[in-house]
C-alpha cells in the first residue's frame, strides 16, 4: 500500500480571502420628517447616515475591505418610503483591483414609494488591469416617483501611468416604474474591446466615462439645463430627453475633468451641493 504524507502548512494551496458584505436602509415618513426606520448591515458593507441640518437625509454606502477583487460579494439596499425624498452616495471610489480567479460581484437594489424621490450619486468605479466586475443596479419607482442616477467608471490612474488592457467589467442599469422597464442600460467591455484598433476604440480614446439618468414626471424639461453646462474642457458629453427621461454620456481623458464635469451638471439639475463626502 502506498504511504499517503498529508501536506505540510508550507506546501498546501493558499487560501484566498474573499469579503462579502450586504448593508439595508429604509427611510419613510413619520411626524412630518423622514426618519431612518430599519437599518442592518453585515460583513464589509457598512451605511451611514450623517446629521444634514435642514437639508435632505443623506445615506453613505462604504465597504470596509478597501476595494473588490475576483470572488467578493457586495450589496446595497434602501427602501425610500412614500413621500421622502434622499439622497444616496458612496463614501468614496470604489476599486475593482486585478482578480487572480473568479469575478467581484456587486448588486444595488433601490426602491422609491409614490411621490418619493432618490438621488443615487456613488463616486467613480476606478478598475484596474486584470479586474473583474460583475455589477447590477435595479432601482423600483412607484407610479409617480423618480429618481437620479449616475454611474462612473475610470480605467486606471493616468497620473500613474497605469494602463488598462485586461478587463472583464458587466454593468447594467435598469429602472422599472411599477414593475415595467422604463430604462435598460446595459455595458459589457473585455480585453478584445480595449485592443481593438490599437486600444480603447469604443471609448474614442478616453480613460474615463459616465452614464447620468433622471427619471420622472417632466424630466424632459432639464434638457436646456442640462446642455447649458457640457463644456468642461477635454470632455465630450451629449444629452437627449424623452418621455420623461434625461440621459446623459460623458467622456473624458481622465477621471479628474469627468469628476468636475459631473459635478456641473448634478447642480444645474438639482439645485443644491453636492453630498459632502464629494471631495470637488
Amino acid at each position: 500500500m502506498n504511504a499517503v504524507t498529508p501536506l505540510s502548512p508550507e506546501t498546501r494551496p493558499p487560501v484566498m480571502q474573499r469579503s462579502s458584505g450586504c448593508a439595508f436602509v429604509a427611510l419613510r415618513q413619520s411626524r412630518g420628517a423622514t426618519r431612518l426606520t430599519d437599518l442592518a448591515q453585515a460583513g464589509s458593507a457598512k451605511a451611514i447616515l450623517p446629521r444634514v441640518a435642514g437639508a435632505v437625509p443623506e445615506v453613505v454606502f462604504l465597504n470596509t475591505s478597501g476595494g473588490l477583487t475576483g470572488g467578493d460579494r457586495l450589496s446595497y439596499r434602501l427602501e425610500v418610503g412614500a413621500g421622502c425624498r434622499v439622497l444616496a452616495t458612496t463614501q468614496t471610489a470604489e476599486r475593482a483591483y486585478a482578480a487572480g480567479e473568479g469575478v467581484a460581484e456587486v448588486r444595488v437594489s433601490h426602491s422609491v414609494g409614490a411621490g418619493g424621490w432618490l438621488d443615487w450619486l456613488p463616486q467613480e468605479t476606478i478598475l484596474y488591469d486584470g479586474a473583474a466586475l460583475e455589477r447590477r443596479t435595479e432601482i423600483e419607482l412607484a407610479g409617480d416617483a423618480g429618481c437620479l442616477m449616475l454611474e462612473s467608471v475610470v480605467l486606471g490612474r493616468a497620473a500613474m501611468g497605469e494602463t488598462v488592457s485586461r478587463l472583464r467589467f458587466r454593468d447594467a442599469r435598469t429602472v422599472r416604474r411599477d414593475g415595467r422597464p422604463v430604462l435598460l442600460d446595459p455595458l459589457a467591455f473585455d480585453d478584445a474591446a480595449l485592443a481593438a484598433a490599437g486600444g480603447f476604440a469604443v471609448l474614442g480614446g478616453a480613460r474615463a466615462f459616465a452614464t447620468l439618468a433622471m427619471i420622472g414626471q417632466g424630466a424632459e424639461d432639464a434638457l436646456a439645463r442640462a446642455r447649458a453646462v457640457l463644456d468642461e474642457p477635454g470632455v465630450e458629453a451629449a444629452a437627449s430627453a424623452f418621455d420623461g427621461k434625461l440621459v446623459l454620456r460623458l467622456l473624458a481623458p481622465d477621471g479628474w475633468p469627468l469628476r468636475r464635469q459631473v459635478a456641473r451638471v448634478l447642480g444645474a439639475l438639482r439645485g443644491t451641493a453636492l453630498p459632502r463626502v464629494w471631495q470637488v
